[in-house]
C-alpha cells in the first residue's frame, strides 16, 4: 500500500476528508519509511504525535470537567491518565485497523513494528495532530469523542485487565499464569494466540497481533466469564 492509498483509505474509515492530506500522510509516516525515501521529502510523524499528544489530553480534561460535575481533581486526573496511556491507545487505535495504514520502512515492517502499541499509539496521537491542523480543535475533537471517549470505562476495563486479573486472583490465592500456544502469519503481520490459566485450569483465550495483545485479550474474556459466575 503506497501512502496516498493508505491515506485514503483511512479518511474513508473515519468519515473526514481532508483539506490538505499532506497532514495525514505525514501522520502514517514513520521514521523508517521516511529514512528509506530519503530525498523524497518525506517528513515523519514525530512532529504532529507531539501537537495531537497535547490535543488529546486538553480534549479529554475537557470532556471530564463537563461531564463529571461531582468529580474531584484526583478522581479526573486518574480516569484521564487511563484513556491517554499508551495501552488504551493502541486499543483505540486496533478499533480503527489504522495497523493497516502505517508506512514502516521494510525492516521494522518485517521485524514486527506494525504491532507494536509504541508506534500504534503514536500514529494515533499524530493522526488527532493532523485532524487539528487542518480542522481545527472541532475536527480533532470529533475524533476523540468517537474513537477514545465513546465506550471510555470499557476501554479502560480492557487496558487493565491483566493487572485486575492479576488482583483478583492474588485476593483468592489462585495461581495464574499465561500460555502461548500458537503463532501464524509472516514476520510483519504474526497473530498470536495465547491462553490464561487459574489454577492450572484453563479459563480463556485470545488473540492478537502481539503476544501481550493475546495475553490482554485472554485476561479481559476470563474476567467477563467471572462477572457471569
Amino acid at each position: 500500500m503506497n501512502l496516498e492509498n493508505a491515506a485514503l483509505m483511512l479518511q474513508e474509515r473515519i468519515g473526514y476528508t481532508f483539506k490538505c492530506p499532506d497532514y495525514l500522510e505525514q501522520a502514517l509516516t514513520h521514521s523508517s519509511f521516511a529514512n528509506e525515501a530519503r530525498g523524497s521529502g518525506r517528513i515523519d510523524y514525530e512532529r504532529l504525535e507531539f501537537l495531537g499528544d497535547a490535543v488529546l489530553e486538553l480534549t479529554v480534561s475537557d470532556r471530564l470537567y463537563q461531564t463529571m460535575p461531582e468529580a474531584r481533581e484526583g478522581e479526573m486526573t486518574k480516569l484521564r491518565a487511563s484513556l491517554v496511556c499508551e495501552p488504551t491507545l493502541s486499543f483505540c487505535a486496533r478499533g480503527l485497523e489504522l495497523e493497516r495504514y502505517i508506512l514502516l520502512g521494510r525492516g521494522e515492517d518485517m521485524t514486527g513494528g506494525r504491532s507494536r502499541d509504541s508506534i500504534i499509539s503514536d500514529v494515533f496521537e499524530a493522526v488527532i495532530g493532523a485532524l487539528y491542523l487542518d480542522g481545527g480543535l472541532e475536527a480533532a475533537a470529533g475524533f476523540i469523542d468517537r474513537y477514545v471517549l465513546q465506550d471510555m470505562y470499557n476501554k479502560i476495563e480492557f487496558t487493565d485487565s491483566k493487572t485486575n486479573l492479576q488482583e483478583y486472583a492474588q485476593e483468592r490465592g489462585i495461581v495464574l499464569h499465561y500460555e502461548l500456544l500458537s503463532e501464524s502469519g509472516p514476520a510483519h503481520d504474526r497473530e498470536y494466540l495465547a491462553a490464561v490459566y487459574l489454577d492450572e485450569k484453563e479459563a480463556a483465550r485470545g488473540k492478537g497481533r502481539s503476544k501481550k495483545h493475546a495475553e490482554q485479550e485472554a485476561a479481559y474474556a476470563a474476567l467477563q466469564s467471572l462477572k457471569e459466575l
